[in-house]
């Protein structure tokens, strides 16, 4: 018996939570604050997100440009990007939309590091609760005799190590998005 898709499971959680974290604004303008913003185009019959539809660049660090790949859900993508609340107005300027990134305040920047530690904590949940399916299976086939107590308390140590690196990784991801939150 083996850990089999632990670590691989584990390490999608962990990619999960980078991606999440990477959609909390810091002072600058980065394309992922945008990218997976959900759109319903062609008159609400599809729904797909910004990065499918058009292409999103940061020409400075205070802009973002958004050039869609189709010049007749333009009017779509600015309505959305309005709609989903994420404290970013859009501007139609001829074919392409221009989102300004104010500056954050101190007050903002604090709450963005709560709302970073909040996922930060359901990424470690995850993770724990894939450690747990993992123990008690462990201790099921123990009890079952399919392995002996060595071997179980060897792959028990061997999964803990595992949490551990990827709680590692997801204490990394918060540490660096942190000091860029608090970076004036």
């Amino acid at each position: 018996m083996d850990l089999g898709d632990v670590p691989v499971k584990m390490q999608k959680i962990v990619e999960f939570v980078k991606s999440d974290v990477a959609a909390i604004r810091t002072g600058r303008a980065t394309p992922s604050l945008v990218e997976n913003i959900v759109i319903k185009a062609y008159g609400g019959t599809t729904s797909m997100k910004i990065i499918e539809l058009a292409s999103v660049t940061a020409p400075d660090s205070q802009s973002l440009l958004i050039t869609p790949y189709d010049q007749s859900i333009i009017g779509d993508i600015r309505r959305d990007i309005v709609g989903a609340n994420v404290g970013l107005t859009p501007v139609l300027d001829n074919n392409v939309i221009r989102i300004a990134v104010p500056a954050l305040t101190e007050e903002r920047r604090l709450e963005y590091v709560k709302m970073l530690h909040t996922k930060l904590e359901d990424g470690r949940v995850k993770l724990r609760q894939v450690r747990h399916d993992k123990m008690s299976e462990l201790k099921r086939a123990g009890e079952a005799k399919e392995i002996n107590e060595d071997e179980q308390s060897r792959m028990e140590e061997e999964l803990q190590k595992v949490t551990d690196k990827m709680m590692e990784a997801v204490e990394e991801v918060g540490k660096a998005k942190e000091a860029e939150l608090m970076k004036i």
